[in-house]
């Protein structure tokens, strides 16, 4: 089974920026980038699949946040700028094999997700 490894994470000001890393041991194909925050559940932030480069964004981190890929590496990226204290949270990332089509649309559910990394916390 593949394994996901974040990385990135940290302390920054309000208005600043990180990169969340998302290594995979194998082929992904549909990402997930997911926060939990303490007490309240787990939401998701960004989806992409891998294959065609479909992304989609939360209406909270739209225009902020920005994924990316790359291949060679199998290395998801999630790129957050002008951050928030409501983005403090663990971020986690995870994958399923799905059609570009049915990871855009059923990618908000965690429960499809059957790989998740150990996560990486960002505080803000």
């Amino acid at each position: 089974q593949v394994q996901l490894v974040e990385s990135g994470g940290g302390s920054v000001q309000a208005g600043g920026s990180l990169r969340l890393s998302c290594v995979a041991s194998g082929y992904i194909n549909c990402m997930g980038w997911f926060r939990q925050a303490p007490g309240k559940q787990r939401e998701g932030v960004a989806i992409m699949h891998t294959g065609g480069g479909d992304t989609r964004y939360a209406d909270s981190v739209q225009g902020r946040f920005t994924v990316s890929q790359d291949y060679a590496k199998n290395t998801v990226y999630l790129q957050m700028n002008s951050l928030k204290d409501e983005d403090t949270a663990m971020y986690y990332c995870a994958a399923f094999d799905a059609s570009p089509w049915v990871c855009v649309t059923s990618g908000w559910d965690v429960y499809r997700y059957n790989t998740w990394g150990q996560g990486t916390q960002v505080t803000d």
